[in-house]
């Protein structure tokens, strides 16, 4: 007390007076949630206009695959690597468009296939994506991608929303769980006509085709013959990118 007035330090010292944005215990909170979701979206979206993407090609794969790693490993990350130069040269992402970044290489930005896309990109001096994911394992980010352009989300949710709303394209090498969560979601939006079409290609048929029987889906009538269509198949980064396009890849024409 002072001069028999009662001291207000409790009240600067309570949780209640602190500023609603600088108070990480609310914003932690459970009735922030929704509030969480529109600033992971926000965040990523403020700095993509920044940098001008307008579309990207997203790519998958699995995290596992090492550059000097055992059997058709050095392969895969080879062609990822490749297909990433391809893309970011032919497809705008050095904006030959008036600023206008198009066809961006965007990846879950961690290691394996991801880092071989991203740096592809680096290769040819063009920007990439990482939308990386808090995982109770830490995965950090690959050094490859643009660092103002390499993310770090607590929801799959909103990860998933980046990666799908801008894609003009899909491309998926071998990969587990992750990688098969990501194809069939992307399946799944182009099945229900809940994304434009975009044209899908996987990479390393055979490796596929023993993972996931397609057409048996088909003979039991699980999906229809438009459906199967959905996908395609490629051999190499070259073949890759041919495949895209044949299947309405859109390439902007330079001004």
């Amino acid at each position: 007390m002072d001069n028999g007035r009662p001291s207000n330090a409790a009240h600067l010292a309570s949780a209640s007076y602190r500023m609603a944005a600088l108070d990480q215990d609310f914003l932690l909170g459970d009735s922030m949630r929704g509030v969480r979701f529109q600033l992971e979206y926000a965040k990523a979206e403020e700095s993509l206009r920044i940098w001008g993407v307008r579309s990207t090609i997203v790519v998958f794969g699995s995290a596992r695959v090492r550059e000097n790693g055992p059997g058709r490993h050095p392969y895969w990350y080879g062609e990822a690597r490749a297909f990433g130069a391809i893309a970011s040269k032919r497809g705008g992402a050095l904006t030959a468009n008036g600023g206008v970044r198009d066809n961006v290489i965007a990846t879950g930005g961690g290691p394996g296939i991801m880092e071989a896309a991203n740096r592809g990109a680096s290769d040819v001096g063009a920007p990439s994506i990482g939308f990386n994911i808090t995982l109770p394992h830490e995965q950090e980010p690959n050094p490859y991608s643009t660092p103002d352009l390499t993310f770090r989300f607590h929801y799959f949710a909103m990860r998933k929303m980046h990666l799908a709303m801008r894609a003009n394209a899909l491309v998926v090498f071998p990969g587990g769980f992750g990688t098969l969560d990501e194809l069939f979601e992307i399946l799944t939006l182009r099945q229900t006509g809940k994304a434009p079409p975009l044209p899908i290609v996987l990479f390393d048929k055979a490796y596929w085709q023993s993972v996931i029987k397609f057409d048996a889906l088909l003979d039991h009538g699980m999906v229809s013959a438009d459906d199967r269509k959905l996908v395609q198949f490629a051999e190499s980064a070259e073949e890759t990118w041919t495949t895209l396009v044949e299947n309405g890849l859109i390439v902007p024409t330079s001004e």
